[in-house]
């Protein structure tokens, strides 16, 4: 399809400077926030809170004399060997990195675009890029490469063309994100799924919620453009995971 077209079917209005990029319920760190508009018009705001995950056991959980000598090993630890019997003892944490992230890179939609820090507005909702060829990512949240969901967003298009995520919806399994960081690293991430949703109903907890390895969701607006809002009226959100370590 052309530019022209696609733009006839997202772009209703030219010259309107309605900003369009997420409307999203999130909770990050047990904080409610709600990413809205470039006006601020913010979508609803969950209540629900986010759990950190704790050491997991190793196997099935041993019997009552297991879990006595496991008890009676810890007892003894600094004092020769450690009887472990029932669980494993917990793997040391990883030390996380300072690094944050600088730029995104899509091959395979030709995204190559520099990523502005995203904070909560005034009414809780996430700012929007300033840039219009920008993405950002929300530095309140997650960082790219942690466990956890990190954030990624981007507007359509802006009031005369495409902007920087205006092909996010030809993403597909497998096609690669590239997320560089001030250290000089890059994490790379592999799309998963692809989701729309009503910006009246959005996915908070997908989106949001805590998960056991690095995860990435990129976010744009999608849907039909509302005249009597000046917003779109959903979201297109792209899941995706770590690949490279």
């Amino acid at each position: 399809m052309s530019l022209a077209a696609r733009l006839g079917r997202r772009w209703v209005v030219v010259g309107t400077a309605a900003a369009v990029v997420v409307t999203a319920g999130a909770v990050v760190t047990g904080v409610a926030v709600a990413a809205g508009d470039r006006d601020g018009a913010a979508g609803p705001v969950s209540s629900a809170s986010s759990t950190a995950g704790a050491p997991g056991a190793s196997g099935t959980a041993a019997g009552a004399s297991g879990a006595a000598a496991g008890a009676a090993g810890s007892a003894a630890a600094g004092s020769g060997d450690r009887d472990i019997t029932g669980f494993q003892d917990p793997a040391a944490p990883e030390a996380r990195s300072t690094a944050t992230p600088t730029r995104v890179t899509i091959p395979a939609i030709g995204v190559d675009a520099s990523l502005e820090d995203l904070h909560r507005g005034a009414a809780g909702e996430l700012d929007p890029p300033k840039g219009w060829d920008n993405a950002g990512w929300f530095s309140d949240g997650i960082v790219p490469g942690q466990v956890g969901p990190s954030v990624i967003a981007g507007h359509v298009d802006s009031p005369t063309s495409a902007a920087v995520f205006f092909r996010l919806d030809e993403l597909v399994a497998g096609d690669e994100v590239h997320v560089a960081m001030t250290d000089g690293t890059s994490r790379t991430f592999t799309v998963d799924t692809t989701e729309r949703a009503s910006k009246s109903a959005f996915p908070t907890s997908d989106v949001y919620g805590t998960t056991p390895t690095p995860t990435l969701r990129l976010i744009t607006c999608d849907g039909t453009f509302d005249t009597a809002t000046g917003h779109y009226t959903d979201n297109l959100i792209v899941f995706a995971d770590l690949s490279d370590g």
